[in-house]
Order: structure tokens, then C-alpha cells, then sequence
């Protein structure tokens, strides 16, 4: 966050306090107030596709790499046909494949489902000490003040063990949780990293992954995966709530042919594990 000062009329200063005396602060207010001037979407999920397309095998290319960075600098997915996990940090997209390598894509690789935000954190801390997710659960939560919005969250430090996964080519087609069952796991010790995160209300299982959502990339960016267990030294812990979301819904034959009035919970849930 940045500081600016600004000249404005006695007026409109004595209406802002009274508007701030009532709601989130003079912070909240102006950011809000330029944000619609400017046309720069603030704390906004960018999210292409739902997870239970996904989970249906509504796998082709839906949107490109580029057009995703135009919408945010942060955030997760996958790859057209499954092919291994998507980190956005930086600006730049990752593809982690499931040899295990990691690479930047082509601005032309597509993507059947993602989430992006440009990250503007308001919560800067550290840590204690993580021994295993629900620890990493535990500390991420208390910073979490609803239960009914969406959060971003991004931990970089020092790992003491991470296994994490990723997937693998599929023909069109396949489920999520078939192409799970054939995933690549993998375990790193000892190395510096971040966490690219997402939380999503349980109310959003419909159409996101509810709870929380983690993939890992290296500091080095070697290695990576959507994450399943951990050991960390303190790492620092930035939070943005998010309260606008916004949904792309594809237009190709497959989603709209596809019958997505199932609950796919239970089974987004087995995809998003260890097997």
C-alpha cells in the first residue's frame, strides 16, 4: 500500500469523516472512490470456468495465458487437457508439469479454469512455526475475519519439507478425479519457496474449490506443485480479502453441453488429495 496526499474542498472533507465514522475508514473510502473513477478493479476474482466443469472433463482451452495476466498477477489453475498445475506470482505464469519440471508457458497456452487477482495485500505478518497443513490452516485463519468472502494469500520462506502434486495429460475429456488417480507426487526438503493461495467459501463449492487452495513454486521456480503437506520455518503471511468476484463462463460446445447440475463437492474434494 502507498500513501497520497491530496487537496479537496472543506465539504467534501466533512462529508468523508462522516462517511468514515460510519463504515471502513478514509483508506477504504478513497481507494473505493478511485477505483470506479479509474476503472481499475480492486480486491476482484478474475475466475474462468467452475471447478465443476472441471470435475466434468470440461478440460480444453477456455482462455490464454496472456489474457489471464491482463486480469491479475496472482493467483492458480490448470492447463488445457490437465497438463500439470498453473502458478501465477509476479505477473508471470508457471506451468509445473507432471515429469515434475516447471516452465513459463507461451502466451498462447490455454487454460480450462484459473483464478487471478491483482494481489494489493493488507495483512503483513509472520508465522509461527508450520509442522503440517492443518497448522498452515490454523495460522491463515486467524487473519480471516469472515467466513463469506474470498481471500488471497501468499507465504514465502524457508520449507523444511513440502509433497505436493500434479497432473497429467488427459484425453479431452476425462474427469478430474480420474485424472487423479493417475497423478505425479512429489516431496522437497529444505528449500526456499512461496505459496500462491486462494480461499473460497463454503457457499462458492458450486463453482470454485471451497476452503483452502495452494500451490507451491520454488524460489529458484525448479520446482513446484499443487500442495498437500508441509514443514516450514516461520514464514511471512500476506492477506487481501477479496469482495468482488468475477466469473467468465466459456462459450464452447463442450461447457455448454456439459450437464453441471450434479454436486461435485465430495468428488473436487478426492481430486484436491493425496493417493
Amino acid at each position: 500500500m502507498v500513501q497520497i496526499s491530496a487537496d479537496i474542498p472543506a465539504s467534501l472533507k466533512t462529508a468523508l469523516d462522516e462517511k468514515a465514522a460510519r463504515s471502513g475508514g478514509v483508506s477504504s473510502i478513497v481507494t473505493t472512490a478511485l477505483a470506479r473513477f479509474l476503472e481499475e478493479p480492486i480486491h476482484t476474482i478474475f475466475q474462468v470456468s467452475t471447478s465443476g466443469a472441471l470435475v466434468r472433463g470440461v478440460d480444453d482451452r477456455e482462455v490464454s495465458v496472456k489474457t489471464l495476466l491482463e486480469h491479475g498477477d496472482f493467483g492458480l489453475g490448470t492447463f488445457a487437457d490437465l497438463d500439470g498445475e498453473m502458478a501465477v506470482i509476479e505477473g508471470r505464469a508457471y506451468q509445473i508439469h507432471g515429469t515434475g519440471r516447471v516452465s513459463e508457458p507461451s502466451p498462447d497456452a490455454g487454460a480450462p479454469f484459473a483464478v487471478v487477482t491483482r494481489f494489493e495485500p493488507n495483512i503483513d505478518v509472520s508465522t509461527g512455526p508450520v509442522g503440517r497443513f492443518k497448522d498452515l490452516e490454523a495460522s491463515c485463519d486467524a487473519f480471516r475475519r469472515s467466513g463469506n468472502i474470498f481471500y488471497a494469500l501468499r507465504l514465502d520462506g524457508r520449507f523444511k519439507k513440502v509433497r505436493a502434486r500434479a497432473v497429467n495429460p488427459a484425453k479431452g475429456g476425462t474427469g478430474l478425479v480420474d485424472a487423479a488417480k493417475a497423478q505425479s507426487e512429489f516431496s522437497f526438503a529444505d528449500l526456499e519457496g512461496t505459496l500462491i493461495g486462494l480461499w473460497s467459501p463454503g457457499f462458492s463449492s458450486a463453482f470454485s474449490v471451497p476452503g483452502y487452495h495452494f500451490h507451491f513454486l520454488s524460489a529458484d521456480r525448479q520446482h513446484g506443485g499443487h500442495l498437500l503437506d508441509l514443514a516450514a520455518d516461520p514464514l511471512r503471511l500476506r492477506v487481501e480479502p477479496l469482495t468482488n468476484f468475477h466469473l467468465v463462463l466459456p462459450e464452447t460446445e463442450a461447457f455448454l453441453k456439459a450437464d453441471l447440475s450434479e454436486d461435485t463437492t465430495a468428488q473436487l474434494a478426492y481430486a484436491e488429495k493425496a493417493h
